[in-house]
């Protein structure tokens, strides 16, 4: 196996770990990376989808105890058959309007203005929803992922929707959506990270399934390098996560994205990114 593209794989497995559950857009952070790394092929479309599944295998591994206890707990708990049924619901609406419009999101937003409106209107949507918050300094009304009620799974899985628009951030639009709805910032930011592990475990499955054949076997391991670093990257991302939300507000990961978008937009033009198919 080549070992430049060895490199490439890990300096992109690490960034889908450190950007998939931070509110700034993993998909215009692998823009950017592999622009600057010339890994911008067919392949690499595949295996951006492959390495977030390394990511959301950090998440399985982080909450191993709350997925063992909801699994276990279906026959006879009715606690966890209703957080099970909370995950289906919220994930509905992405699944279906992200297979209705698939082709049509990536021909027509898939390119440097949409990423850029998309980052810089997130960061202001999340300014927004951070002084909202300070100006009604009222406690949350859930405190807990199992207390989500049917319908504040669903509103939250409309706010999922928007993160089919690149470079809106599908973490990003579920904490914040959970956050305008009355859950507690470390509920919504719990409830995001569960979130992901269907709708991307199933992408990760759909883009398996139409690429497989293509694949050699310097793509398994190049594939495997990738996976396992954006693992490792995501799992400390995580947890340092969870420490965050806890004393520190999303105010400085929307000036970020507001700065990022912007950047975006002025290399893209200038002909510094390559905006591949």
């Amino acid at each position: 196996m080549d070992w430049i593209l060895m490199i490439k794989a890990l300096i992109l497995g690490v960034v889908e770990g450190l950007t998939e559950f931070l509110p700034v857009s993993s998909t215009g952070h692998l823009i950017v990376a592999g622009s600057l790394l010339n890994f911008t092929d067919a392949q690499s479309k595949t295996f951006d989808v492959v390495i977030q599944f390394g990511a959301i295998l950090a998440i399985c591994w982080e909450f191993r105890a709350k997925i063992a206890s909801v699994v276990t707990g279906l026959p006879a708990r009715s606690d966890a058959r209703r957080f099970t049924v909370n995950v289906i619901i919220a994930t509905i609406p992405a699944v279906v309007l992200g297979l209705l419009f698939e082709k049509h999101i990536k021909s027509v937003l898939f390119s440097p203005v949409p990423v850029s409106v998309a980052l810089i209107v997130g960061g202001i949507v999340i300014l927004w929803a951070e002084a909202r918050q300070r100006e009604r300094g009222a406690a949350a009304r859930v405190t807990s992922v199992d207390d989500l009620s049917l319908a504040d799974a669903f509103k939250v899985g409309l706010a999922q929707c928007f993160a089919l628009i690149p470079g809106t951030s599908r973490s990003g639009a579920t904490i914040i959506g959970g956050m305008l709805f009355g859950l507690e910032r470390r509920v919504a930011t719990e409830f995001s990270f569960f979130l992901a592990i269907p709708i991307i475990f199933g992408a990760t499955i759909y883009e398996m399934a139409k690429y497989w054949r293509a694949l050699t076997a310097d793509d398994i391991g190049l594939f495997a390098i990738g996976l396992v670093a954006a693992f490792v990257s995501a799992f400390v991302c995580v947890r340092w996560l969870l420490r965050y939300v806890a004393s520190h507000d999303f105010t400085a990961f929307a000036w970020y994205r507001i700065g990022f978008g912007l950047l975006i937009l002025i290399v893209g033009y200038s002909g510094g990114l390559s905006w591949a198919d």
